[in-house]
């Protein structure tokens, strides 16, 4: 058992770096997407704003 030492660590430890990969590409994917979206959002809103002769907004 002990000369299989190393192979056993190494198929220990890549399932836990690999799920911590994928968890971290979607959580990094879903910020990227919120960041977006509210730029955008931001932009749309200046537009309107704009159109509809407001300078500054509300709050």
């Amino acid at each position: 058992m002990i000369e299989n030492f190393w192979g056993n660590a190494l198929f220990s430890v890549v399932p836990t770096i690999a799920l911590g990969l994928m968890f971290w590409l979607m959580l990094r994917s879903i910020l990227r997407a919120d960041r977006t979206e509210r730029k955008v959002y931001a932009q749309i809103e200046a537009e309107e704003r704009a159109r509809l002769g407001l300078d500054k907004p509300v709050t």
